[in-house]
């Protein structure tokens, strides 16, 4: 079998304007763009992956991911065989550097060309499920208190038992907005925090502390991901785990924040680190450290969060037991542009028992959202 052409659709889908989610990166816009990939072979298969295009997170849009796979990627993919997917992402990760979440699209689309060849969905070519489904909590807007507390209730009615509240904007309104979540779900649900990076040492420092009171599971990057020793710094004077999402890219960042004692638990992501491959090397280091893992979200649409509830399913340093994943991207679209939703509801996502990843494209919503 060899790859025969590669496809290119980029798509601009619309949230839903009450769930809009507000960081201290800045507003979400009303609608996310992204590439659906389609890889060809000549035995007829057709592996799907998806770019998250988010140039505040990676760099990438949909103009410099059409054009590095049309013009770098696609020849060196072409005639080769799908199946060597080891291989053939050393060849993808050498080509250019970084624009991880365009790599990872074509390796989740060489996934699903391998997977469906050989009958067999993704996770269990990476060895099978270490968990029945994979536990996942709501992520709340940084928006007004009130807001956030009707967002928080909401999640909660529809079955989440864990969330995380969008904090690092201003101290004073965190708190407030963190009081306000905690008062409308109760005791029993589980609550972090995620500053995207938006607090100073000191002023992320004086804020855990002012908000352990709402019995917080855990802080997500609550500074700049410039200086890993910022991070160390935090965790090292605060009692509640620290979590490290924007400072860990590549397989060397987890290496780094390890070597700094800079964090408790990790957030992978297929599309942050170039892949399924790379988020599971990424997970073993952080496993041999003793560190948890999660698996984070960059809302990603139907094709990317199926890789990634193969991934969460699969592998053994993920733990979303102790850190529920954030596998929830098709919960604030208006739209699916899949056949058929994922098995994912409220507090919990399932892989479709199908070869490969598992899902099938409605070409007819793909040609509607189409950009042209």
């Amino acid at each position: 079998m060899n790859i025969t052409h590669i496809e290119t659709i980029p798509i601009r889908i619309q949230k839903k304007p009450n769930l809009a989610i507000v960081s201290s990166l800045g507003s979400n816009r009303n609608s996310s763009t992204f590439v659906i990939v389609k890889i060809f072979t000549d035995d007829g298969i057709i592996g799907l992956g998806e770019v998250s295009c988010d140039p505040v997170w990676s760099g990438e849009d949909h103009i410099t991911s059409t054009h590095y796979i049309k013009n770098i990627f696609a020849p060196l993919l072409i005639g080769k065989d799908p199946t060597e997917i080891e291989w053939l992402t050393l060849k993808i990760s050498a080509a250019i550097v970084g624009n991880p979440f365009t790599k990872s699209a074509l390796e989740m689309a060489l996934w699903d060309i391998l997977g469906k060849s050989v009958g067999l969905p993704i996770y269990r070519l990476l060895g099978g499920p270490v968990r029945d489904f994979v536990a996942t909590k709501f992520s709340v807007s940084g928006t007004e208190p009130k807001k956030a507390a009707e967002i928080a209730s909401w999640a909660v009615s529809i079955g989440f038992q864990a969330m995380k509240v969008k904090v690092g904007l201003e101290p004073e309104t965190d708190i407030l907005r963190v009081r306000a979540v905690r008062e409308a779900i109760g005791e029993k649900i589980k609550l972090g925090v995620d500053a995207n990076g938006g607090w100073s040492s000191s002023t992320a420092i004086q804020t855990i502390q002012r908000l352990c009171e709402f019995d917080i599971q855990f802080v997500e990057q609550p500074v700049s991901a410039l200086d890993v020793t910022w991070l160390a710094d935090v965790r090292s004077q605060v009692n509640l785990p620290i979590m490290a999402d924007e400072s860990v890219f590549s397989l060397q960042d987890a290496m780094t924040v390890v070597k700094a004692k800079a964090a408790d638990v990790i957030s992978v992501y297929v599309g942050k680190g170039g892949g399924i491959g790379s988020a599971r090397k990424i997970a073993a280091v952080a496993e041999a450290a003793g560190l948890t893992c999660t698996v984070g979200s960059n809302l990603e649409m139907g094709i990317a969060s199926s890789a990634m509830i193969h991934l969460a399913m699969s592998t053994p340093g993920i733990n979303p037991d102790q850190i529920p994943c954030d596998i929830i991207g098709p919960f604030y679209y208006e739209e699916s542009i899949l056949c058929q939703d994922l098995p994912i509801k409220g507090g919990e996502a399932r892989p479709f028992e199908r070869p490969g990843l598992g899902v099938e494209l409605d070409e007819d919503k793909v040609n509607h959202y189409r950009v042209q």
